[in-house]
């Protein structure tokens, strides 16, 4: 009876196809006739028990296993490992990079629920093409402090070259409850963390060490809860996300509320559209940390730093263009070995209440005395003084005169450091005197002539190049 019914079942299936076809494409045209004649007699035919396939399940149902609360209530995490380890028993032999699992995409799926975890969820090494999505991961209160985190991508002493790759966690959000840290990713390839809601952390929201490309995607991050003015800001703890690998991008995050909100220690990353307001430079916070002296190698481009600005130690290779500062926030170049190299700030805006310089020098530890392609220009500022490695400006003689100077400190970045100059001599009236550069030093242009003359002298100054 059962083989009687599946032939039954496959036949209804088919005419209801057929009806369905016909009524979408009304009438088949006579190039067609034929083919579709074909097609019928093929699919009229019933399949026999042998061609049906019974699929095993790519999407494993976190509320489905014993044990799991999905009000947050209870702890689950005995629950969720299961659905981890029953998932990870979908491997079919595939690689991916050497020695990592091609598990196919299955997913755990959490469906909307609220799930306390006491113990960190870690995934073994070499897990690959790997899904967690859909639901709320919050540390109870009895998960442990320190250096743990809910999602743990790390494999302690393991022997493979990288651990993990290809592996997704979207559509979460992650409640550390001030315990720990949210996501950590250790030496592995092709990571994705796509629009997650990260927050309770005390250590780092994201920390990915070592590895390559991990992604992180339209997600938003803060220790505490807020929306700006919070009374507590000067509280703020943690790092947001810390980047110590190579090759990672930031793309479109909200960074709301920790005391550093990207801290980078890795090179060739990329930051795109961020927002950082996660506490005040005033109250002691940095927006963007490059703890990368000697090769940053680092872009951050279309980003929006409200209130808290960027530090870069020794920056060589950095570009941060098309930003928006707003709050007095400013960029700090500091000294650690006095190399500042390959870098351009270019097209930024500025706002502020007159409250400083729009990039400024932290020379505490020595000066820069090792510097080269570096190009800060064509930035506006409000409210701000603009600084920059190439001034214009002219002198504001108005008798005749034989000397000229054009002071450029207030609007050159490095002090006593001009190492190209380019003067007009405008006299008034039919004279023409002889006139040249008398002096450069300390960022003071001083151009004489032979003769007293009524003259305008225009400048324009270079101080990013060694040569």
């Amino acid at each position: 009876m059962g083989s009687t019914f599946r032939h039954f079942l496959c036949f209804s299936i088919v005419i209801l196809t057929t009806c369905f076809d016909a009524s979408v494409h009304g009438e088949i045209d006579h190039r067609h006739k034929h083919h579709a004649s074909r097609i019928k007699s093929k699919t009229l035919a019933p399949l026999s028990p042998e061609t049906v396939i019974a699929a095993s399940p790519r999407v494993y149902h976190v509320a489905s296993y014993g044990g799991a609360d999905p009000t947050g209530v209870n702890d689950s995490t005995d629950a969720i490992r299961r659905a981890i380890g029953e998932a990870l028993q979908a491997r079919r032999g595939e690689l991916l990079y050497t020695g990592i699992q091609n598990l196919g995409g299955v997913r755990v799926d959490l469906d909307g629920g609220v799930y306390a975890v006491s113990q960190p969820l870690q995934l073994p090494p070499g897990t690959g093409n790997f899904v967690i999505h859909g639901g709320t991961l919050k540390a109870s209160d009895d998960f442990p402090t320190g250096e743990s985190y809910l999602i743990d991508l790390s494999a302690g002493n393991g022997s493979l070259e990288y651990n993990f790759e290809f592996v997704t966690f979207r559509d979460l959000f992650l409640n550390s409850n001030l315990r720990g840290g949210g996501i950590r990713v250790v030496n592995s390839l092709r990571i994705s963390v796509d629009n997650c809601y990260i927050t309770g952390f005390t250590s780092e929201g994201i920390s990915v060490a070592g590895g390559h490309e991990t992604y992180i995607r339209n997600s938003f991050l803060g220790q505490h809860i807020t929306a700006g003015h919070d009374p507590g800001e000067s509280h703020f703890g943690g790092t947001a996300i810390s980047l110590s690998g190579n090759d990672n991008a930031v793309t479109d995050v909200v960074i709301f509320s920790a005391a550093i909100g990207i801290l980078i220690s890795g090179q060739a990353n990329i930051l795109t559209g961020v927002h950082c307001y996660n506490k005040a430079t005033g109250f002691g916070g940095t927006g963007v940390y490059l703890k990368t002296p000697g090769l940053t190698q680092t872009r951050i481009v279309n980003s929006y730093f409200d209130y808290t600005g960027i530090v870069a130690e020794d920056p060589v290779q950095l570009q941060i263009s098309n930003c928006f500062f707003l709050g007095d926030a400013f960029i700090l170049f500091k000294s650690v070995n006095g190399v500042i190299n390959g870098v351009n700030v270019a097209d930024n805006i500025f706002s502020g209440s007159s409250q400083g310089d729009i990039v400024r020098l932290d020379e505490s530890k020595g000066s820069f005395k090792h510097i080269d392609q570096v190009t800060i220009d064509r930035n506006n500022a409000r409210g701000m003084n603009i600084k920059s490695t190439i001034a214009r400006a002219k002198s504001n003689n108005v008798t005749s005169s034989t000397s000229w100077k054009v002071d450029l400190n207030h609007i050159l970045l490095f002090p006593n450091r001009t190492t190209y100059v380019e003067y007009t001599f405008v006299p008034s009236g039919d004279s023409f005197p002889k006139h040249a550069l008398k002096s450069v030093s300390n960022n003071l242009v001083v151009v004489e002539s032979d003769v007293e003359v009524v003259a305008t002298v225009f400048v324009m100054a270079q101080q990013g190049n060694s040569h």
